[in-house]
């Protein structure tokens, strides 16, 4: 048996000792530095077998931490760790994040609970930057994140939130493209995320549809208004249409803008064709109800409000719709199991837990992104020593690590056919091991160590 890492130390130190002095014992300090940043403190691990290029994981807290630590010593990938737990971001101001945001490498970002407590002069507070999500955005020049699941994705912008309707005080700023409202929107980011939307629609020939509200929200309108110019000298055909071209209501709002693009901005897209629908985003959520339903492969781009919206319909649906389906098939004919059926049928939604987010990035590769939403509970019972709470609960299932860890380390090294199937070996391990009935947490990471052989071991 290799050697195994003290999980529940590390949980211990979280809650009250001091976590970055245990991982700084436990992980190499990296010479590798982010972009233009030379003090940057960067872990390193893994085995680099093969020149299997790493991916940069952000160190969180609770599960999103010890889940990710867990996962890469089980498979001794190669890797840089940001440390980015709460209390140390806190106590250093987010410098984390710039560090993090501006590593050259496919990168892997957990979000916890936003409301952390940390300790702060002897008093307990909100942390800084609560999840640290809007400001890394910020600090790693995301423009969008792009959500697949089963026949839909979800194309959102961001950062842009929230929504202005005081046309008085909306402005676009020629210096910056910044479009001004309660909050600075970058519309320059905003064109790379409607030309990533259009790009996809022409190479996937699935239906495109955008979902703003340029006639309610300025920044909306200034989205729409974008969509309509770069639609401008293609091949695409809009088959639905809103009743104003907003490019030509927002013209020198939206000129503003272009004029900070690269000049090269539109070269090739005169030969990206498809079909684009412009909804209003209200309208999508129950258009997404009978995409699923009917299969449609569809891709829709919205702004950062809605966009989050329609990927939680877009995890919370399937299960009401097998919910319902079982009602009928109980009325109709007892006996039939609708997740049998949903699977018969070709659906492979499931609940959301499995479904992906890929931020993408001004520079630098794209940063995979999960969340995990009840993880700060479920760490806190395997800490008060009773993870099942006398069998009424159910262990953590750390498989969304092994599954993200699966795609973005694909994502780091496309073409590596051994890498890729190797990844996919060591998913059905856990799987065998995990669908025999779930382990509790520290009995599962000892079954995994013993089960898999670390890469390039």
């Amino acid at each position: 048996m290799t050697q195994q890492l003290d999980l529940l130390k590390i949980a211990q130190e979280e809650q009250n000792g001091d976590l970055f002095k245990l991982l700084d014992g436990i992980y190499k300090r990296s010479k590798i530095q982010p972009r233009g940043i030379s003090d940057a403190i960067i872990w390193e691990g893994g085995n680099p077998h093969g020149g299997v290029k790493p991916v940069a994981h952000a160190f969180t807290d609770m599960y999103a931490l010890n889940g990710t630590l867990m996962a890469l010593d089980v498979l001794g990938l190669p890797f840089l760790g940001v440390p980015m737990m709460a209390q140390f971001r806190h106590d250093t101001k987010l410098v984390s994040l710039d560090w993090f945001g501006k590593l050259d490498f496919t990168s892997l970002k957990w979000s916890t609970a936003g409301d952390f407590m940390v300790n702060d002069g002897g008093k307990k507070v909100v942390v800084n930057g609560k999840s640290a999500n809007a400001p890394l955005r910020t600090a790693a020049g995301v423009y969008c994140n792009v959500r697949p699941y089963g026949t839909i994705t979800s194309i959102r912008f961001m950062p842009g939130l929230p929504y202005s309707q005081d046309k008085k005080k909306f402005n676009v700023d020629p210096a910056t493209g910044v479009i001004h409202s309660e909050m600075n929107t970058p519309g320059v980011r905003m064109c790379y995320a409607v030309r990533l939307f259009l790009k996809m629609v022409h190479e996937t020939g699935q239906i495109g549809r955008v979902a703003t509200k340029p006639t309610q929200a300025q920044e909306d309108a200034i989205n729409a208004g974008v969509v309509r110019w770069m639609l401008k000298g293609t091949k695409f055909k809009l088959t639905r249409k809103y009743s104003v071209d907003a490019y030509e209501e927002h013209k020198e709002k939206v000129d503003a803008i272009v004029a900070l693009l690269p000049k090269d901005f539109k070269d090739g897209m005169e030969n990206w064709g498809g079909e684009i629908s412009e909804h209003i985003s209200d309208t999508n959520f129950g258009l997404l109800l009978h995409d699923m339903v009917k299969q449609v492969g569809c891709i829709v781009y919205a702004t950062d409000l809605d966009g989050d919206r329609l990927t939680d319909l877009m995890a919370d649906a399937p299960d009401f719709l097998r919910a319902w389906g079982q009602m009928i098939l109980d009325k109709v004919k007892p006996g039939t199991d609708m997740n049998k059926l949903w699977a018969d049928m070709g659906f492979t939604m499931k609940n959301g837990k499995d479904m992906t987010s890929v931020m993408y990035r001004m520079v630098g590769e794209p940063i995979y992104e999960q969340t995990l939403g009840s993880a700060d509970a479920m760490l806190l019972r395997l800490l008060d020593g009773d993870e099942t709470v006398g069998g009424t609960k159910a262990p953590y299932d750390p498989r969304i690590h092994f599954v993200l860890i699966n795609e973005a380390y694909k994502a780091a090294n496309p073409g590596n056919t051994l890498l890729a199937k190797w990844l996919d070996d060591q998913l059905a391990i856990f799987d065998k091991i995990y669908d025999a009935g779930r382990p509790r947490y520290i009995d599962g990471y000892k079954q995994l160590k013993a089960a898999i052989r670390p890469w390039g071991a």
